[in-house]
């Protein structure tokens, strides 16, 4: 040590205890390895193709920052090494890359490169894209081989019926809506084996049930999905729509520990994601957890915040504010509409049922999925019933099904809204609107009440639902017929 470094040090007042201090740690260096956040810059570089062409103005990521391609197509985004991806917004007018069935716009990062190159090739569709359909598969949620069997015997035939039924050229794609498996993370391959089948592809979004559950926080419980799936939030446009997924489920670092929760890093990216959407625009955005539900009004409980529905939904709503929105949820394991303005969810009644115990939901809504029709902006739907034809959109009880209600026949029009009108006829005539309660399905009552029903899951009880409707006859009345009218006019007839 140098007279004048020793004075300096002198002056400091620490010589003596820097002195005896070994060299070893004199000359330390930060340490690298277990737990260090990887911050070295990365370029990621590339092009965005069709038939050798640039494809200009495509939406790039890495999951934080979004860049649009240049005139020739390039993209240059920098990037760090935190990065698991980088993807694209699939722009209208091109085919989705898929992968056996599912959706394959995104490449894996490769760690210790400064420069990542990965080129994006896209096909151009030869029909009209802003007409299309789309299906929406909520909660397959397979735990055994059993599961997959009836997946795989009902579901998937169901939906390759339905895609038969639609002219050839018509687009559709699906929307494997979260809760894909129960914790079993070895039939990811069979929910994949499942979509390949039905001959469209599907986008997916992770649920509760997808999760790591040993993960430490909420950042590496989607591990897994995200080496099965790819990113757990990203965008795609079909026509006049734009399509956002996003991953609400906030893993609290315990096994079934969650809440309904968007991180911020979503939607510091959502915000960079809609300034590429010209305000007006029509928006479907799905989500796992529904963003709100009426489950807790019908149980006469306040709002919660919890796993039931998402805690920061109004932060969401804003964004959402200049936009037709249209958010599709699962989860509940019940169907269940609310619209307010330009704003209305969808929350689907399950592919499961209740948990392929039955043939029906908790709140009476058959197993199934909904089906979306878009042209141009306007989008009308209808919910599909598995093995039942795409016109049976209600189920009539008679008299004394409902054992609060004795003298009265009930209706479950399980798709309902508030712009449906619910009538009934007496031999044949019209008696006006079916009275409107929030009530229990007598079915659901039937197979799932109490704690030895169903025996397969016996936590499994039905729910309180707003689409019951109820009449009451007069003694000799010989014939009751249910009128249920769409909001787009279609009718729904039946009869006991």
């Amino acid at each position: 040590m140098t007279l004048n470094r020793r004075k300096f040090l002198k002056n400091l007042g620490i010589t003596g205890s820097l002195l005896t201090v070994p060299s070893v740690m004199l000359n330390a260096k930060p340490l690298f390895g277990r737990g260090n956040i990887d911050l070295s810059n990365v370029t990621l570089k590339g092009k965005v193709q069709s038939n050798g062409k640039g494809i200009s103005g495509v939406q790039v990521t890495d999951g934080i920052n979004i860049v649009l391609t240049d005139k020739n197509g390039d993209y240059v985004l920098q990037s760090n090494g935190t990065a698991e991806f980088v993807y694209i917004s699939v722009p209208s007018g091109y085919a989705f890359p898929e992968e056996k069935g599912i959706a394959h716009f995104f490449r894996p990062l490769s760690k210790g490169n400064p420069v990542i190159k990965n080129d994006f090739t896209l096909e151009k569709l030869k029909v009209d894209d802003r007409k299309h359909a789309f299906v929406v598969w909520a909660d397959p949620q397979m735990k055994s081989k059993k599961d997959v069997e009836l997946l795989m015997s009902q579901s998937v035939p169901d939906l390759q019926a339905l895609v038969k039924s639609y002219p050839k050229d018509l687009l559709i794609h699906g929307i494997g809506c979260g809760d894909l498996v129960w914790d079993e993370f070895e039939l990811f391959a069979d929910y994949k084996e499942a979509v390949g089948k039905t001959g469209i592809p599907f986008f997916n979004v992770i649920g509760n049930h997808d999760m790591d559950n040993e993960a430490r926080t909420d950042d590496g419980s989607s591990n897994t999905f995200k080496q099965q799936f790819g990113p757990t939030y990203y965008s795609y446009n079909r026509g006049e729509v734009h399509y956002i997924v996003l991953d609400d489920v906030f893993f609290l670092g315990a096994a079934k520990n969650y809440i309904g929760y968007i991180t911020e890093n979503q939607l510091q990216w959502l915000d960079q994601d809609l300034a590429h959407v010209k305000p007006g625009s029509t928006i479907v955005l799905s989500t796992h957890i529904p963003t709100f539900t009426g489950q807790q009004r019908r149980n006469g409980k306040p709002e919660e915040v919890g796993g039931g529905t998402v805690a920061n939904r109004k932060q969401l709503y804003k964004m959402l504010a200049p936009y037709k929105v249209h958010i599709m949820s699962g989860h509940t394991h019940f169907n269940d509409n609310w619209e307010e303005g330009d704003m209305m969810e969808h929350n689907h009644g399950t592919v499961c049922g209740a948990w392929w115990t039955g043939p029906i939901c908790g709140d009476g809504t058959p197993g199934g999925y909904g089906v979306y029709e878009v042209d141009g902006t306007d989008i009308k739907w209808y919910y599909k019933s598995t093995g039942l034809p795409k016109e049976t959109q209600l189920r009539i009880y008679p008299k004394g099904k409902v054992k609060e209600s004795p003298d009265e026949i009930s209706a479950n029009v399980w798709n309902w809204d508030s712009k449906w009108k619910v009538e009934w006829y007496e031999d044949g005539v019209l008696k006006g609107p079916m009275e409107h309660r929030v009530a229990y399905d007598p079915w659901a009552v039937e197979l799932y009440l109490g704690p030895q029903l169903p025996k397969k899951h016996k936590f499994v009880e039905p729910t309180l639902n707003d689409h019951m409707f109820f009449a009451k006859p007069s003694p000799d009345a010989k014939k009751i017929t249910v009128k249920a009218t769409d909001r787009f006019g279609n009718i729904y007839e039946e009869s006991i």
